[in-house]
């Protein structure tokens, strides 16, 4: 009698699927509390903070981008290492941000208002679709599994870049709006 094998996925796997789905759901949860917490008049400055972090990181992703493509592998895996990083005080200053102030209404009117709500709309749709690429691609590349690095940057590296600058741009086109 044949005997059904279900191939059990590897650890890293389980773990990068379940922080994928638990990051992105943190946040919403996180964000959805609608009780602010006083933190203080500090926190009014962290969209600027962000907006800083967005641009940081196009710059470090572009800067990695060269790297690699002029086979400068330590500079490579440095820059990313620091765009990884920006990444996760991101998700802090926004977190800190979202949980303290109340969100900040778009104000632009005309043919600004639909250019500003897609680029806000597929900003964060693909934001939380680039948390599962970006774990992989960093992983693949940590344990020197080229190949499969090469694969998950396919995807990770176009959308992330996409999302840093559609962050910086949505941050300029709302900044005359915060209070």
């Amino acid at each position: 009698m044949a005997t059904l094998s279900i191939e059990k996925k590897p650890k890293y796997e389980r773990i990068i699927n379940i922080l994928a789905v638990a990051i992105p759901l943190a946040v919403a949860v996180l964000l959805g509390i609608r009780q602010k917490i006083d933190l203080g008049a500090w926190t009014k400055v962290l969209p600027h903070v962000i907006g800083v972090i967005n641009s940081l990181t196009a710059i470090l992703l572009m800067a990695g981008f060269y790297f690699v493509k002029n086979n400068n592998l330590s500079a490579h895996r440095k820059t990313m290492t620091a765009a990884f990083l920006l990444g996760a005080v991101f998700l802090i200053c926004y977190i800190l941000y979202h949980i303290s102030n109340e969100s900040t209404p778009y104000g632009g009117q005309g043919f600004l208002r639909p250019i500003y709500y897609f680029l806000l709309i597929s900003h964060i749709l693909l934001s939380i679709g680039v948390v599962w690429f970006v774990l992989r691609a960093v992983y693949f590349g940590y344990t020197n599994q080229i190949v499969q690095h090469r694969k998950a940057v396919k995807w990770a590296f176009p959308i992330w870049l996409y999302v840093s600058i559609s962050g910086v741009i949505v941050y300029l086109m709302i900044s005359p709006y915060y209070v």
